[in-house]
């Protein structure tokens, strides 16, 4: 079997592991190490967003594409901030579509293709089908406003520990149904997916040419591992990604503590074991 090949903009640099760094210095090392793009997290210290503004997206876009970077993806954080898409109170529920209104906006100055989402939890003391409404709801209304605004949303599955909502392949599949909406996809992200039990080959026989990006990082399943530090089989799960034609953007969404110390060093090794693989 012939190697499998990805170009190098298809790696996807980010910067949730940098949170103890400066922007510049995440950039800097992005372009120091080889990568072409990012899909920059939106939290403090790096990108202010909240339900009221957020950074001048001028100055950020200018940092970006001065280093000979590309922002393709734009990734509000959703799960340590207090907004979520299955928000229940009236104030909740308007804050956080205000917070997800601005980083689809926020998206379009940068000129991102997408924006991330997921189904948000609701509360597990009450009816699941009641938070299931609302999330379809407010994805939907959001996915009016990505329309408006040349943005497509992107749904990822989470863990159990995260949500009782959408945590698995047929909750995705029965959600992205019900909203019905052709600027809201579908994304993976190969921890949610492992912890499920699902590969994927079942993600792409699923939902094919549907699935625009990935969070694709290494895991026992569990933890987001810069790869060769968990189980995944990289030149396996690249063999299937060839075998669907799959082009899209490969997130590196590396959130475990051990690499928030040095993340480029994290960053190097983890371009390293992509290397072998890239097309240039």
């Amino acid at each position: 079997m012939a190697t499998p090949k990805i170009r190098r903009e298809q790696v996807a640099g980010m910067n949730i592991h940098y949170v103890n760094y400066s922007l510049d210095y995440f950039l800097d090392a992005q372009q120091r190490l080889g990568f072409k793009t990012i899909e920059l997290w939106c939290a403090a210290p790096h990108v202010w967003l909240d339900h009221m503004r957020y950074y001048d997206a001028k100055d950020i876009r200018r940092k970006i594409e001065s280093r000979g970077l590309a922002v393709h993806v734009l990734t509000p954080e959703n799960c340590t901030y207090p907004y979520q898409f299955a928000a229940k109170e009236p104030e909740h529920i308007q804050r956080s579509f205000g917070y997800f209104s601005n980083g689809i906006r926020l998206a379009a100055e940068l000129g991102c293709e997408y924006m991330e989402v997921n189904s948000g939890w609701g509360y597990w003391n009450e009816d699941k089908e009641e938070a299931w409404k609302r999330s379809a709801d407010m994805l939907h209304r959001l996915a009016e406003v990505a329309k408006e605004n040349n943005v497509t949303l992107v749904m990822e599955s989470i863990r159990p520990e995260e949500s009782q909502l959408v945590i698995d392949l047929p909750a995705a599949q029965r959600m992205l149904r019900e909203v019905d909406h052709p600027n809201l996809k579908a994304m993976v992200d190969t921890c949610a997916m492992g912890v499920a039990g699902e590969t994927l080959e079942d993600w792409f026989r699923a939902l094919g040419p549907d699935i625009r990006h990935m969070h694709f990082i290494d895991g026992t399943p569990y933890g987001h591992l810069v790869w060769g530090d968990g189980l995944y089989p990289l030149e396996k799960y690249l063999d299937v990604l060839n075998e669907f034609g799959y082009e899209g953007l490969l997130g590196q969404e590396i959130t475990d503590g051990r690499y928030f110390m040095d993340p480029a060093a994290a960053d190097a090794r983890n371009m390293k074991n992509f290397e072998r693989y890239i097309e240039d």
